[in-house]
């Protein structure tokens, strides 16, 4: 009951809009006396992170009932200073931009109609810092095991998303994407041995104008022609720019595609899906603290990593798309005056924090309400939380997910 407790707790600190995900910080919102249980519950409670996993793609199996999705492919990277924590090293950090000290785990998203949602992640574990009984494996490496992990679960892919880094990996990744059958539309360098070496063979289709869709469903006017080399008549490259007389190197794009009778449109729009990934991660790890731990062990690291996991996938069941919800003018929930109407990641979690607050602003005057007793203001609260809960159970009739829900009681 105390793990179940602090597992609750913890998702309602890490969703909520608290600026740092630290313990103490979430004991308050959550009414707790001390961080203590939430830090047992990370460091010593001896539930499994593995079958924590296993419930989670189960559940995410069983809202997808068959349908294919876009596998996203990236890698998140954080700072962090000296070397007592596991897997530190200098090492690139994508998120910098730069060499830096820090941890780098692998990460596979899934998008659906626009939604993302977490899948699995794999810490990458340098060769200088394995432990006993580790594995040294590169990242694309660790990619084609998660992927293969997937699968063997029941996930269906109509397209797999990769930056260039597993792009120009060759065997370790494209040849398993090629081993599982999968379409993929990856990033490869401007310089790709496609046509580094053949530059007199090279050939260049007319630029085609396209508009680039976004998740919000503005656009934005972008060009996409295809570079004709290389012997193999499933492979197909493509240069996107958003300016074709410039070529600005932080606008212009290279992409390789293996995708039967894909258009240029597609291809651009497909490829895009890949700033899902940046998206998703900001969100994580800057709404959901991701980084916030102070652990040094991996295993408890691991452990915060599948709550914030946890807590990604609860904003996303919210989505349409994952679920049939009932439309919004039904409820009184979006007469509030900061309801956010719009149906993406960002929009619901802003919707879910002001479900919340009854909850979370209780919490933080509660102590005042032991130096002065006004019974009617605790009246009050709870009655709101009673009627605010009331959006689970119209959303979630035939769902047992308790962690959903949100009361002082």
């Amino acid at each position: 009951m105390r793990s179940f407790e602090a597992f609750k707790y913890l998702h309602v600190g890490i969703v909520s809009d608290i600026k740092r995900k630290r313990l103490p910080a979430i004991a308050k919102v959550a009414g707790l006396e001390n961080h203590q249980p939430l830090h047992h519950f990370l460091t010593e409670s001896p539930w499994n992170v593995e079958e924590l996993r296993r419930q989670r793609l189960e559940l995410i199996l069983y809202i997808l009932q068959g349908r294919p999705i876009v596998l996203i492919i990236d890698e998140t990277g954080d700072k962090k200073k000296g070397n007592t924590t596991d897997y530190v090293k200098r090492q690139y950090i994508g998120n910098l931009g730069k060499t830096d000290n820090g941890i780098v785990a692998v990460t596979a998203y899934g998008v659906l109609s626009g939604m993302t949602f977490p899948l699995i992640f794999e810490i990458y574990k340098p060769r200088e810092r394995l432990q006993p009984g580790d594995k040294y494996l590169t990242k694309p490496e660790i990619a084609a095991i998660m992927i293969r992990k997937l699968r063997s679960m029941g996930f269906k892919f109509n397209l797999v998303l990769a930056d260039s880094f597993y792009g120009e990996s060759g065997k370790n990744f494209i040849q398993r994407l090629d081993e599982f059958s999968l379409n993929f539309i990856v990033a490869i360098r401007s310089n790709h041995n496609a046509w580094r070496v053949t530059d007199s063979k090279v050939k260049y289709s007319e630029w085609q104008r396209f508009k680039r869709v976004f998740s919000d469903l503005s656009s934005e006017n972008r060009y996409i022609r295809e570079i004709i080399s290389g012997d193999n008549p499933e492979i197909r490259y493509w240069q996107i720019t958003t300016d074709i007389e410039v070529l600005p190197k932080n606008t212009t794009w290279y992409v390789m595609s293996k995708f039967p009778e894909i258009t240029p449109r597609e291809v651009g729009n497909f490829y895009g899906l890949r700033t899902w990934v940046e998206y998703g991660l900001k969100q994580s790890k800057n709404e959901l603290g991701w980084a916030d731990f102070r652990l040094t062990n991996y295993p408890q690291i691991e452990k915060w990593w599948k709550i914030v996991l946890s807590a990604y996938l609860m904003v996303s069941l919210h989505s349409e798309q994952l679920l049939k919800l009932p439309p919004q003018s039904e409820s009184n929930f979006s007469s509030h005056p900061w309801w956010d109407k719009g149906n993406v990641w960002n929009n619901i979690l802003n919707n879910l924090r002001l479900i919340l607050q009854p909850f979370v602003l209780f919490n933080l005057i509660k102590p005042w309400l032991q130096v002065f007793t006004v019974p009617k203001l605790s009246e009050g609260f709870f009655k709101l939380q009673m009627l605010v809960n009331n959006l689970t159970r119209s959303i979630f009739p035939n769902f047992n997910i308790p962690y959903f829900s949100f009361s002082s009681a």
